[in-house]
């Protein structure tokens, strides 16, 4: 059947619950996934999503910072989380559906500013925990959707300047190169660029810039991946952006972004 899976860094989910319910509301995808929730589990907002059909429910949490969670129409049964980075944060949770696909749910670290692992731990802890994610991805089987804000933006064209943005963090040759090693030991397919294979590409614009829209300087951190075996629903429109998301009152600094998918 064909199912929509929706990828959104929240920052802060009980912050920002109005946002969360007026997606659920407007675009009504059958699973949304969540980052950056930064609450403990049992202070989640859920009877409002309950209200709305999103029963089923997945997640880990931090007090203050990191989090991610499963809202979903479906049934999910728990999949084992991974410590991804070796420091116990709450930044994978994961899913499979009745049909056995698992929906895995990644928070990568940022990684600071300083794009450097000896002068800098939290870059260094942000490769280890993407080295982690590749050797996992080589061990795991069957069929998998993997979303999340990973971070990251690999491409030339998932950035507004490439050349300048070649020394910033989120875009630097050695993040790409692990990024892009990541996805190829998973067998991890970029779905949001199989489906929007040309031209630029943002889910995130910076709460610095005071005029974000007219600017427009973006990065696509916020991804979608699938293995081979899970095949897009068919007519069903492929990938989006909500970038009018990033509008709404008191936004998060991240779009929600979407896939479809036959599973």
């Amino acid at each position: 059947m064909p199912v929509t899976i929706c990828t959104w860094n929240i920052n802060s989910v009980r912050l920002r619950e109005p946002l969360v319910l007026r997606l659920l509301r407007e675009e009504a995808p059958d699973v949304l996934c969540l980052q950056e929730t930064k609450s403990l589990v049992e202070k989640l907002p859920l009877e409002g999503f309950a209200a709305l059909g999103y029963a089923h429910v997945l997640a880990r949490g931090d007090k203050g910072y990191n989090g991610v969670m499963i809202l979903s129409r479906i049934p999910l049964d728990p999949v084992a989380h991974e410590d991804f980075g070796g420091k116990g944060d709450a930044r994978h949770v994961a899913g499979r559906t009745k049909s056995g696909v698992e929906i895995h749910n990644v928070y990568l670290p940022a990684g600071g500013d300083v794009p450097d692992p000896e002068a800098n731990e939290k870059f260094a802890h942000k490769l280890r925990f993407v080295e982690d994610v590749a050797r996992w991805g080589e061990k795991r089987r069957g069929p998998a959707i993997l979303v999340g804000d990973l971070n990251i933006a690999p491409r030339e064209d998932d950035v507004w300047s490439h050349k300048q943005l070649l020394k910033v963090v989120s875009h630097t040759p050695v993040e790409v190169g692990a990024f892009e090693a990541a996805r190829a030991a998973g067998g991890w397919e970029d779905v949001t660029r199989r489906d929007l294979p040309e031209g630029l590409v943002y889910s995130w614009w910076s709460y610095r810039s005071p005029d974000w829209d007219g600017a427009d300087k973006g990065r696509r951190l916020d991804h979608v991946w699938a293995t081979a075996d899970i095949a897009p629903a068919p007519g069903a429109g492929g990938s989006r952006i909500l970038r009018a998301a990033r509008g709404w009152e008191q936004p998060s600094d991240h779009a929600p972004v979407f896939a479809t998918f036959e599973v």
